[in-house]
């Protein structure tokens, strides 16, 4: 592995393991989750060893993080670096929603809003 390469993936592993401990999980669970040992798991996270795209896009899902974030980092929209805040992970699974929940979920939240605003 080059120097580029082995940057590019201990900093892929260390965004990997902050999301994962930010989200209150540890190796474990996130290692039985992904089917995987909890060894190779702390493995890709310090960088060491590559992991397969297939395992990447799992663990961006299983981790409500995108795989933009995952793989490069703060995306462009958000000025902060690091996992996403709570509620970006909420509206990121809203939008993988079907359409009628999204709307029921809108809704709901449109009536939430216009109360508070009332009161």
């Amino acid at each position: 592995m080059d120097s580029k390469d082995a940057t590019f993936f201990k900093e892929l592993g260390a965004r990997l393991a902050e999301t994962r401990k930010a989200q209150g999980m540890t190796q474990i669970e996130l290692a039985q989750h992904l089917g995987i040992a909890q060894q190779t798991l702390a493995h890709y996270e310090v960088g060491r060893v590559r992991p397969p795209v297939p395992l990447i896009i799992a663990m961006a899902r299983t981790l409500n993080f995108s795989l933009d974030d995952m793989l490069m980092g703060a995306s462009a929209g958000r000025a902060k670096r690091g996992p996403a805040s709570r509620l970006e992970r909420q509206i990121e699974a809203l939008s993988r929603l079907p359409k009628a929940r999204q709307k029921f979920v809108v809704d709901m939240l449109d009536a939430i809003l216009a109360q508070q605003q009332r009161a």
